[in-house]
């Protein structure tokens, strides 16, 4: 048997990164080839990462809820010698040396591992040997986070006592243990002192197997093992760590960025020696290290104890010390009540800002920011569309298809991009050049649990209204489910978002960028109307037109308004399309 370890792979169309949010395996688990691991969500979709081994789950290197990039270590499995030949896609060189250029021997197993001999393997869980038949059973139920944690504080996971569902031990379990013991030492000994009686970290999984390589999740030295816990941050003294790094510029993930806030730490003042595209990277062991020192150095200052141990006395310190800070926060703030932005506040929840909701808010803020936005707004008298669509209805049911206005009101919009095609098309700056779009792909926002999604209808001119209403509800389901491919939200020309489907009449949509024009829908609904010189109630339907002003001009979209209106009031006209 050998560990083989599997990178992130390329989940996308060129996406550098991924959130991973749920594993589907844990350690132990048996595996096959193509079998889903991990569910992992780009900026575009939710896909599910398949394994490309037959084995057993060794270890998970990433937490669920962490941003990790393409090519960086997530998983590693035991597989059969004859199994492991390709893995990511990387074969080793003929002259019997692996792609990371570590030493093996006569059987091609990396020489850590040759080494141990018939020793037998840590179980992934840290429990005991990795016996099949046994582990299952006697494995502690913990995420990642946890055992990672284990890890640092030097904690047996098997001997936590898990507070979750089924014995499952997270974090404050481990951290509770780890005090416990510290407790039961005497609290205030110094953390690096080496205690004869200290347990020391057990080894990771990829200790064994895996050479030097380093995990998404563990901190490695320069010569593979783990690093000390007890260094306040790797690569810096303890004096280093009080002192603020103070840089403009900082790489961390979200989760990382998160705890900094939650310790009150400004992430670019935490030291570290680690970097990424010429860049400081920090890491959650950076700011737990950089925190912890900040508040010893400030207990240490009030004539507390000072120990790293973080012991009973050091926590009665730093409540007092964190109180008579909070007092002279609080008389800091101006008479307005303001208070600083990054200060979190009992209550106040934070939600991740990545994935789609991240994408959706750069091009918002590009489209925002670059286009000049006017919004039309007029009103269709729609009692004859109401019409049509009953009478068709029945027809659609007998074809197993539900029809909607959509399919009217996009073939409206097919006969108004004909006559105006301005509205159709995109503005390149660099070429200075306006493109004048020869195909009706049109984008349907779908809202759905992680934001606004906007799958394409491809040819709208070439479909009759029942096609088009079988295809656009099938996208919408697989938009909302998060099946939608990336392919499907390319290539449009014009925007439709129907926000009176949940209420509401008018509104100013943004364009969807490099598109020049959106239209926004309201709900059908009967309102007053003046005919023949008397107010009556009429169904009608409240359109918002935004245009990107560099391109269409304020009388433009008017027609061009006129046009859809005209043949929604009248949809035989829509015949003709």
């Amino acid at each position: 048997m050998t560990v083989e370890e599997f990178r992130l792979p390329d989940v996308g169309e060129g996406v550098a990164e991924g959130e991973l949010v749920t594993w589907l395996v844990q350690p132990g688990d048996r595996v096959e080839e193509d079998q889903p691991v991990a569910e992992v969500e780009t900026d575009k979709a939710l896909v599910e990462v398949p394994s490309r081994y037959d084995g057993v789950v060794e270890e998970l290197f990433v937490a669920e809820g962490d941003v990790v990039p393409v090519g960086d270590v997530i998983i590693s499995f035991r597989v059969d010698d004859g199994e492991s030949a390709t893995g990511d896609g990387e074969s080793a060189t003929g002259d019997g040396e692996s792609d990371t250029d570590e030493a093996v021997d006569e059987s091609g197993v990396p020489t850590e591992t040759a080494a141990a001999g018939s020793e037998t393997k840590p179980d992934p869980s840290g429990d005991g040997p990795a016996d099949e038949s046994d582990a299952p059973a006697g494995r502690t139920f913990a995420p990642p986070s946890a055992r990672r944690l284990a890890r640092e504080l030097g904690v047996d996971i098997a001997a936590v006592d898990g507070s979750g569902p089924g014995g499952r031990v997270d974090e404050a379990d481990v951290r509770a243990h780890a005090e416990g013991d510290a407790d039961s030492v005497g609290g205030t000994d110094d953390a690096g002192a080496g205690s004869a009686d200290a347990p020391e970290p057990k080894p990771a999984p990829t200790d064994v197997g895996s050479g030097n390589r380093t995990s998404a999740v563990s901190k490695r030295g320069s010569d593979g093992t783990a690093a000390d816990p007890a260094s306040p941050v790797p690569g810096a003294s303890a004096s280093a760590a009080v002192d603020p790094a103070g840089r403009d510029t900082t790489l961390a993930t979200p989760a990382t960025r998160r705890a900094a806030r939650d310790r009150g730490v400004d992430i670019d003042d935490v030291p570290t020696d680690e970097s990424r595209d010429g860049e400081a990277f920090v890491t959650g062991e950076h700011v737990r290290a950089y925190a912890d020192a900040m508040e010893s150095a400030v207990a240490g200052e009030d004539g507390a104890d000072g120990d790293a141990a973080g012991g009973a006395d050091d926590d009665a310190a730093g409540g007092a010390d964190d109180d008579a800070a909070g007092g002279a926060d609080d008389d800091a703030v101006d008479a307005t009540g303001a208070v600083e932005a990054s200060t979190p506040r009992a209550g106040d929840e934070t939600v991740p800002y990545r994935g789609v909701r991240r994408t959706i808010g750069k091009q918002m803020e590009r489209s925002k920011f670059t286009a000049p936005h006017v919004t039309h707004h007029d009103t269709a008298e729609v009692d004859s569309l109401v019409e049509a669509r009953e009478e068709l209805k029945p027809t659609a049911e007998e074809r197993g298809v539900s029809l909607t206005y959509m399919p009217f009101v996009m073939k409206a919009i097919v006969a108004g991009l004909k006559q105006y095609p301005y509205l159709n098309s995109e503005l390149r700056e660099e070429e200075e050049e306006i493109v004048l779009k020869g195909s009706y792909n049109l984008g349907i926002a779908v809202a759905t649990d992680a934001g606004l999604m906007v799958p394409v209808v491809e040819n709208v001119d070439e479909k009759g209204l029942f096609e088009l209403a079988a295809e656009v509800r099938n996208l919408a389901a697989r938009a909302r489910d998060r099946k939608i491919k990336p392919a499907e939200m390319k290539g449009g020309t014009f925007t439709i978002t129907n926000f009176g489907a949940i209420g509401g009449e008018y509104a100013t949509p943004i364009i969807n960028y490099p598109e020049t024009a959106i239209l926004g829908l309201g709900a059908i609904e009967e309102r007053p109307v003046v005919r023949d010189g008397e107010v009556v109630a009429a169904p009608t339907l409240p359109l918002s037109l935004s245009i990107d002003h560099r391109v269409v001009d304020g009388a433009v979209a008017a027609e061009f308004a006129n046009t859809v209106m005209e043949h929604l009031e009248n949809p035989l006209l829509l015949l003709t399309q």
